[in-house]
């Protein structure tokens, strides 16, 4: 997958784990979490452009503390989506 597939998938995996986390279903959560985990693994070694590159840190770090602390009430969820919603609209500029 490209960098820019890769992104979108993440995004989109974010939604759903806003959704669930309003939803109370952890078990959810925690699925789209391991998968979006991979898929940042993925996007660390695949060629991304050095515009998006802050973005993807900040990201990171973001979603080391989203899994730390899943405490799924409405701000962890609102944090979810608003990272969905950025990782959409730049994911362009990743590859």
């Amino acid at each position: 997958m490209s960098a820019q597939e890769l992104v979108l998938n993440i995004a989109v995996n974010l939604g759903r784990i806003g959704r669930y986390a309003y939803e109370g279903r952890r078990s959810r959560v925690e699925q789209f979490l391991s998968e979006t985990e991979e898929y940042v693994r993925q996007l660390e070694s695949a060629p991304m452009q050095p515009r998006f590159q802050k973005t993807f840190a900040a990201f990171k770090q973001s979603l080391n503390e989203l899994t730390r602390d899943m405490r799924l009430d409405t701000f962890w969820a609102e944090t979810a989506y608003a990272w969905a919603n950025i990782l959409t609209h730049r994911a362009k500029l990743a590859g």
